[in-house]
């Protein structure tokens, strides 16, 4: 059984205790982090290799960053997107296990709608989706996950009124999404729960995890031949309580394949 988690932890040195409890319980196989704000030269690679796990990583000063971590060691490693998108900003790491393709992806968030910042995010979209088409052309088993900063449809949202045409929720974002599902992917939390409610991102402010304001944002996306294999996903709350949590939930896959 392959156990895929991917994770905004929202600084890797804040939540680096949190991260190694959540290896500990889960004993995941590969993991994808975004939003590390550390370089490389500061990242906890002995912590980790001492929890049973390597890691690749593209890190940046105070922002940005990501990351994969595997219990063996990834192949067939590149960082950034190579001439899809020139991009100054750590978003993009990509690494081989076994025979899969990771892809861990921290999209960007665009401010608002219209803004130059969106515009970045359209245009790092279309690179992206891009990037993603060449490798399932490669025709290997392709599993992209991250914080795609996109809630895709209003049952990804605690109210669609409220968030109509804003950023994360806009329409030009929404069809950048399913544009790169189009492909060949799917959404594996969407193969296991349909209901509205369910979200994997809640505001730090004005109680917003309390009151379920949140909005689904986080997500695990397989080439559909690996997807038909993959029998569980979940977004783990639990992460986001307690002392210190990151503002985003891990998102967790399984899939029927040997590791």
């Amino acid at each position: 059984m392959l156990k895929v988690v991917t994770w905004n932890v929202n600084s890797i040195t804040v939540r680096l205790e949190r991260l190694l409890a959540l290896l500990n319980r889960e004993k995941p196989d590969v993991v994808l982090l975004q939003e590390l704000k550390s370089i490389e030269e500061k990242f906890p690679f002995e912590a980790l290799k001492q929890a049973g796990y390597e890691a690749i990583v593209l890190g940046q000063k105070g922002y940005n960053g990501v990351a994969i971590l595997s219990k063996k060691p990834l192949n067939n490693i590149s960082k950034g997107m190579e001439s899809f998108y020139q991009d100054p900003a750590a978003r993009v790491i990509k690494g081989q296990f076994g025979k899969i393709t990771f892809v861990c992806c921290y999209v960007p968030n665009g401010q608002e709608v219209g803004s130059e910042k969106f515009k970045y995010k359209l245009e790092w979209l279309k690179g992206f989706t891009q990037f993603i088409k060449e490798e399932l052309e490669k025709k290997s088993p392709l599993i992209i996950a991250g914080d795609f900063n996109i809630a895709p449809e209003d049952r990804d949202v605690h109210d669609p009124a409220l968030w109509r045409e804003k950023i994360l929720c806009s329409n030009l974002e929404r069809e950048s999404f399913f544009g790169l599902l189009k492909l060949g992917l799917e959404d594996t939390f969407r193969l296991h729960f349909q209901e509205k409610g369910l979200f994997s991102w809640w505001d730090y402010r004005a109680l917003g995890f309390q009151k379920n304001q949140g909005l689904r944002i986080d997500f695990i996306i397989a080439s559909k031949d690996l997807a038909k294999l993959c029998t569980h996903a979940q977004i783990d709350r639990d992460e986001r309580k307690g002392e210190k949590p990151s503002d985003h939930a891990p998102v967790i896959a399984e899939f029927n394949l040997p590791i």
